[in-house]
C-alpha cells in the first residue's frame, strides 16, 4: 500500500517530504494550512506512503451507514461536538488504549480563513504526554509531509504563534484561507 500511495502522489505531481518521525509510536500531528477537502485525500495518501495510519477526530454525524464504515476504516474517531463532554479526555484515552497512535489535527477547525486556531491539540498532547509533530501541505510547490518535531514551552498562545510562523509560508489550495502574514507579525 505504501508504494501504491507514493505512486499515486507522483502521478499527480506531488512530492512528499521524506522526513518522518522515525521510531515515534505516538504523537499529535498538526497539519496546516487546511483550505480544501482535497487536503484530506492528499494527506491520507501521504500518510500511507510513510506507512503511518493516522487517526482523526470527526463529528459523529458522519458515522451513518455505510459512510461510518468508510470513516472508521480511514482512521476516523467519532466525537459528539454537541454534547458537553471532554474531548481532551476522550482523545487521551485513545492514546492510552493504543500502542501506536498518530492523531491528526487541522487547528484552523475549518477550510475557511480562521486566525483563531483551536488549542485542543495542544492540551491533548500535553495531557497524553506525547510529542507534537508539524505537517504541511503546499499546493504552490505540490509538496507535503512532516516538517518536524515541535518543542512546546508550556505557553499555548506563544507556541501556537510559533507553529504559525513555521507553517505560514506553505500555501493551501486556496491561499487566501491559509495563515496570513499579518497574523504572525
Amino acid at each position: 500500500m505504501r508504494k501504491f500511495a507514493a505512486f499515486i502522489l507522483r502521478l499527480f505531481g506531488w512530492k512528499i517530504d521524506r522526513r518522518s518521525p522515525e521510531g515515534v509510536k505516538k504523537c499529535v500531528v498538526v497539519v496546516a494550512p487546511h483550505t480544501s477537502n482535497w487536503d484530506f485525500i492528499i494527506g491520507k495518501l501521504a500518510f500511507r506512503s510513510y506507512g503511518v495510519k493516522a487517526k482523526f477526530l470527526i463529528k459523529k454525524e458522519l458515522f451513518f451507514f455505510p459512510l461510518g464504515w468508510i470513516m472508521k476504516g480511514m482512521g476516523g474517531i467519532p466525537v459528539d461536538r454537541k454534547a458537553n463532554n471532554n474531548l481532551t479526555e476522550s482523545a487521551v484515552q485513545h492514546f492510552q488504549e493504543n500502542d501506536t497512535m498518530f492523531m491528526l489535527f487541522t487547528p484552523e477547525g475549518t477550510r475557511s480563513y480562521s486566525p483563531n486556531w483551536k488549542k485542543g491539540f495542544y492540551y491533548i498532547a500535553k495531557k497524553a504526554e506525547v510529542p507534537i509533530y508539524l505537517g504541511y501541505i503546499d499546493y504552490k510547490n505540490k509538496t507535503g509531509g512532516f516538517y518536524g518535531f515541535f518543542e512546546t514551552t508550556g505557553n499555548a498562545k506563544d507556541d501556537i504563534m510559533s507553529i504559525k510562523k513555521i507553517l505560514h509560508h506553505y500555501k493551501g489550495r486556496f491561499p487566501e484561507n491559509g495563515i496570513r502574514d499579518e497574523e504572525i507579525e
